[in-house]
């Protein structure tokens, strides 16, 4: 019944009465307090923090049962404190912020005073205030200040009514300090952490950021008596009685120590501080605008935008793992507009987040589908209409967001039989193949391919058949010595890769198969034409299925790993790996990673190979190579956190080792000092022998500690190992990066240049169609002049090359800042302070927020 609380109330799309509900509710818990109170303070401090869209129900729920139980009340007063305090010293940004809104509708059912919010809500902007003071704080840290005050700002459309007429001087003085913290603090604009480069003409922020955004709707709520539609106020119908009710002092709270400002100050140490504070304190920069306000805002005030946005944010958190049910109470907010508009531009935000959403991209998709299952006649609608608006916008759309775009229509049109007005996208096929538009759809249907089956993608797109030429290949293999029936030809090669394949079949060790190829192929024929045969013969074996692959590897891959020892011969590898599955972009992409996974290849060489002269011209056309480069980076990685997990296990272990050693051996001190007190024959006889016992377990758990130790240490070179390769993977990635755009440019960019190639003021790159409007037309006109002149470069393809090529580079670097901020003075001296790219600068420094 508390879990449910509300659920089936006409503000959640039922027909109880909330009232009703809740005094019913209340009733059965009184009842139970004397027998079950503890369980039940647990429940509604639970319910209150993982449903918080239910808030104003759970605090009402609270003050009624405040009447009937001062004791209960209280508890609930001490545990909110005590934990908020703990979320404040743990730095849990959500739990500060539900719990900050909670204790404010507890104020409004009279069980917090609210001279005790306001005084939480001074210690935070003090805090946030001392922060951002260049002379006093530390400014590196404005994300912990901006989220503090966004709490603050958070709170009022839930309390701000109630505080407005019990406290109305106290409230005008946060609101006035809150203006003073706006006006010193430093303007957020980060255009490398936007998903697109430049703002929509109907949706412009006027510049500002989140904060300054909410702050605005929030004078507004102001100026409007503070009356929120979209919040309930059931106390309202109980507030005869609750204002009869005892109010308990929420205790202060202490905001944690800001780190000191680094000494020496260097904008090297100032970034890795602000890094910190990000990770630990992310923002919303801006909000994403797919459709217009009109649309999105039809009907609601401000402020509802917002209260409506944080119920929906709230839902998919606390509820990731009941998508049904997640589904179901996002379909069902306690609002009387229509929001489905705004419900799938929330979504798309979270999908969209940069530099990472907060699930994966699979999570999303399912809320999706099941709310276009939920609200059959609406949302399905709405969600085309997104597509159809982000299609229009993909030339500006960053690269990263792009690729999750490409993995999440993919996903959704598989749960739908792959139905969509494919005829609405034929128009891609007179653009260039570089063109943004033109690679999403081949991407999209290549990867629904991935999801299904050649035929049936084929199939689904009848109404729009010239886009077949945007499919895959349907022969996955290209298996060089074979001929076009699929039976091996005469010659040389095609007679050892016969041979080779032969022995497989007769189930031949690897030993004895390797010792074939160095005398028949190695022997005669040369290093290279091995790799060759063997390459191409074992992966075609494998390329029935994954199954297959993977066991030819398991079986075969220590011959590869032998032919291929070097980083030349493993960059041969890799190529034979891409030529034989060049029709079937998964199979190579898992076949290289799988050969990562055993050591076959290098990330370096993977790294090196992704730059070879073949792939670069494939840039600005396909996500091929930018694929395998994401896997090898991924597996990296992966690596590295999971040595990180086992550093930290094992230094677990040892604490224990140590502990139990200290143990034993106090153990040992005291039998030894009872023995010589000892008097008796007989409690002498029982303490030697007592004695010989605790010896033996205390060398016992000396040797555990010596073997914990040495485990520790193990861990910790190959932890420090794997972190030297990881710098020289990222130095090397940045000169591969250096080096194709100095190649592939017909003109060196100069800084200036590059501020058109760069994310913060980038113009979307034009692409002519057959019928443009004249209005097109001329900003086409202006914004290819504008290329011409500033880039100097010859061509539109290559204009869409350079900005695929620095987009990458910003999605790799934001996704890895955790790893590259540690090795970022050597990647200084190394890299940014030689011959490199401009360009390559600037986005590597956007995407680390360093300033340039």
């Amino acid at each position: 019944m508390v879990v449910l609380l509300g659920d089936k109330c006409a503000e959640y799309g039922g027909q109880v009465d909330v009232e009703a509900h809740i005094e019913t509710c209340s009733g059965i818990l009184w009842r139970e307090l004397e027998h079950s109170g503890d369980e039940i303070l647990q429940l509604v401090i639970q319910c209150a923090e993982e449903l918080p869209h239910k808030s104003t129900l759970y605090a009402t729920l609270v003050g009624l049962l405040n009447l009937e139980d001062e004791e209960f009340g209280r508890k609930v007063v001490d545990t909110s404190h005590a934990k908020l305090q703990d979320a404040l010293d743990s730095e849990n940004c959500h739990k500060i912020r539900i719990l900050m809104r909670f204790i404010t509708v507890l104020m409004c059912s009279n069980v917090i005073p609210p001279s005790s919010v306001i005084e939480v809500f001074e210690t935070l902007l003090s805090s946030a205030t001392t922060t951002v003071d260049e002379e006093r704080g530390n400014p590196a840290w404005q994300a912990r200040a901006d989220f503090y005050i966004f709490c603050i700002l958070g709170c009022l459309p839930w309390g701000g009514l109630e505080l407005a007429e019990r406290v109305p001087d106290d409230l005008d003085r946060v609101m006035t300090e809150i203006e003073a913290y706006l006006s010193i603090r430093k303007h957020i604009f980060e255009p490398a952490f936007l998903p697109f480069e430049t703002p929509a003409d109907d949706n412009k922020d006027g510049g500002q950021d989140f904060l300054e955004d909410l702050w605005e709707r929030i004078k507004l709520l102001c100026e409007d008596g503070w009356k929120v539609d979209s919040v309930p106020r059931p106390h309202l119908a109980f507030e005869s009685r609750l204002v009869t009710g005892k109010s308990y002092e929420f205790r202060p709270v202490t905001c944690p120590e800001q780190p000191d400002q680094p000494s020496p100050s260097s904008d090297v140490m100032i970034g890795r501080q602000r890094h910190e504070a990000e990770l630990k304190y992310p923002q919303r920069i801006q909000r994403l605008h797919i459709f217009p306000v009109s649309r999105t805002e039809e009907n609601m005030k401000p402020i509802d935008r917002f209260v409506v946005e944080e119920y929906l944010l709230d839902i998919m958190l606390y509820l990731n793992g009941c998508r049904k049910q997640c589904a179901a109470y996002m379909a069902s907010l306690p609002v009387t507009f229509r929001y489905e508009y705004l419900m799938a531009e929330t979504i798309f935000s979270q999908l969209l987040l940069l530099p990472n959403p907060p699930f994966k991209g699979c999570y999303y998709a399912l809320v999706i589908i099941d709310l276009c299952k939920a609200l059959p006649g609406a949302f399905p609608t709405v969600v085309a209409g997104a597509v159809r608006s982000l299609f229009e916008r993909v030339n500006d759309l960053d690269l990263e967001c792009q690729a999750r775009l490409i993995l999440w229509l993919s996903q959704h049109l598989s749960n739908f039989q792959f139905i969509w007005q494919w005829e609405e996208w034929l128009h891609v096929l007179d653009l260039p193949r570089w063109s943004p538009q033109r690679v999403f759809v081949q991407e999209v249907l290549q990867r629904e391919v991935r999801l299904s089956y050649w035929e049936k993608i084929m199939q689904s797109i009848q109404k729009a058949p010239g886009l077949e030429e945007l499919l895959p290949p349907k022969d996955g293999s290209c298996f060089k010595y074979a001929d076009q029936k699929g039976d091996q030809s005469e010659g040389v090669e095609f007679s050892l890769s016969k041979e080779l394949n032969n022995l497989v079949k007769d189930k031949k060790t690897s030993r004895e198969i390797l010792s074939w190829v160095e005398e028949n192929i190695i022997a005669v024929h040369g290093h290279n034409v091995a790799i060759d045969v063997v390459v191409q013969t074992l992966l075609h074996i494998g390329s029935k299925s994954f199954s297959h692959l993977f066991t030819v590897l398991e079986r075969y891959g220590n011959i590869i790993s032998k032919l291929g020892s070097g980083q030349s011969n493993e960059i041969l590898v890799i190529e034979e790996t891409s030529k034989i599955f060049q029709n079937n972009t998964q199979m190579a992409a898992i076949a290289i990673d799988r050969m990562m996974v055993y050591r076959i290849v290098s990330n370096l060489s993977i790294v090196t190979w992704v730059f070879s002269p073949s792939n670069v011209e494939q840039f600005h056309t396909s996500d091929r190579p930018w694929e395998i480069l994401r896997n090898a980076l991924d597996k990296t990685y992966n690596r590295i956190s999971d040595l990180r997990k086992g550093v930290i296990s094992v230094e677990k272990s040892v604490q224990k080792a140590i502990e139990a050693k200290a143990k034993a051996q106090a153990d040992l001190d005291s039998a030894e000092a009872l023995l010589e007190a000892a008097e008796s024959e007989e409690l002498q006889g029982q303490m030697a022998v007592k004695l010989k016992r605790l010896k033996a377990a205390v060398e016992r758990t000396k040797q555990e500690e010596s073997s914990e130790q040495e485990s520790l240490e193990a861990k910790d070179a190959l932890l420090s190992r794997a972190l030297s390769e990881n710098e020289v993977l990222f130095i090397t990635l940045y000169r591969c990066f250096s080096d194709a755009l100095m190649k592939h440019s017909s003109v060196d960019l100069t800084e200036k240049q590059e501020d058109v190639l760069g994310t913060d003021q980038r113009e979307q790159m034009s692409i002519d169609s057959e019928e443009p409007s004249a209005m097109d037309a001329d900003d086409d006109e202006r914004r290819n002049q504008r290329f011409s002149k500033s880039n100097g470069l010859h061509s539109q393809a290559e204009q869409q090359w350079c900005r695929c090529t620095l987009g990458q580079l910003r999605a790799l670097t934001r996704k890895y800042a955790t790893e590259i901020w540690p090795h970022i003075d050597k990647i200084d001296a190394e890299v940014f302070t030689g011959d490199i790219h401009p360009s390559v600068v600037k986005a590597v420094y956007s995407a680390l927020r360093r300033p340039v």
